[in-house]
């Protein structure tokens, strides 16, 4: 019979220590020698088994349907296939199996699933992928807690901010320190644009021209918001305090922002009187403009009430001044 070998990690890290894929396919060979199979095609790659998404393994499953002959589809153990019970690609390769169009033989755990399989096999076969699953949501679950103690402590469980970056403090442990050039560069980006003379079109040509660097409009105004550098970290969308130097004030940061928000509002263009409150209200029920109009000698503010009647009421400017 003709075999197919497949040898799976589930990173790129692992795939570049070269031991996990190249001590599977060794194994994967041995045994298709001992049972006289033909190996046709061999298969090595990285990706997780425990995401639907899975494209290196659908083009490998996609070369298995193309056979015309039964072959055998040899993995190093069950959880090499997948560590997800739940993917259909699994139920796909079990029933092909069952119908005799191939047979999956997974080598170090002694099991070879064909159209003799027996109620026993079934069982050991689910067991094996329900384990699979099991330590695959195990490592996730003590991954998911390491992180929430490391934020607790202020630690940064990912890739450091622009203006920091990682060292090696010990064989297995880093640790964020200030980018001394980076950092310089990213402080002065919030002090230029604090002033409120800048756009961040001009933002952009002035760190160009003094510092050589050509940041995007998006990623310029990515740094900006960053709340990293003023101490805080965003985890899943939650904010925690870090232990790490911060390179701005908080007081920087939120000046910046207001810089921002100004720089967004839309433009008027003014004409006639300047009245006090033109363009900054919005109605509180429908959320369109509030306008101004002067009658009698008192300046009135009302909403357009352009969607449909609400009975928005007018009022006059010294009321809303007081």
């Amino acid at each position: 019979m003709r075999a197919i070998i497949i040898a799976r990690v589930s990173t790129e890290e692992q795939k570049e220590a070269n031991n996990s894929l190249p001590a599977q396919i060794a194994r994967l060979k041995k045994y298709c020698q001992s049972k006289d199979f033909n190996i046709s095609k061999e298969f090595s790659f990285d990706e997780s088994a425990y995401k639907d998404k899975r494209l290196d393994f659908d083009n490998i499953l996609d070369f298995v349907i193309e056979q015309k002959e039964k072959v055998a589809v040899c993995f190093d153990k069950v959880d090499r296939l997948s560590r997800n019970i739940f993917d259909k690609r699994v139920s796909m390769l079990y029933e092909k199996a069952l119908r005799d169009e191939i047979e999956l033989h997974f080598v170090s755990d002694g099991q070879v699933i064909n159209s003799q399989l027996s109620a026993v096999e079934k069982f050991n076969f689910s067991i094996s992928l329900g384990l699979a699953k099991y330590y695959s949501d195990a490592i996730s679950d003590n991954v998911k807690r390491a992180q929430e103690q490391m934020l607790r402590m202020g630690t940064y469980p990912s890739k450091s901010s622009y203006g920091y970056k990682r060292v090696p403090v010990s064989k297995d442990k880093t640790e964020i320190v200030i980018d001394e050039l980076p950092s310089r560069i990213i402080q002065k980006a919030f002090e230029w644009y604090a002033t409120g003379s800048f756009s961040m079109d001009l933002l952009r040509k002035k760190l160009k021209e003094e510092y050589g660097v050509d940041w995007s409009h998006g990623l310029t105004d990515k740094y900006l918001k960053t709340t990293f550098y003023y101490g805080m970290m965003v985890w899943k969308n939650k904010m925690y305090p870090h232990k790490y130097p911060p390179i701005i004030t908080k007081s920087l940061f939120d000046q910046v922002q207001q810089v921002k928000a100004g720089f967004n509002k839309k433009r008027y263009k003014f004409a006639g009187l300047p009245y006090i409150y033109r363009g900054l209200l919005r109605c509180g029920h429908c959320g369109l403009a509030v306008t101004p109009e002067k009658h009698k000698g008192h300046v009135y503010y009302h909403c357009t009430q352009y969607n449909g009647k609400h009975g928005a009421e007018w009022l006059r400017e010294d009321n809303i001044t007081e």
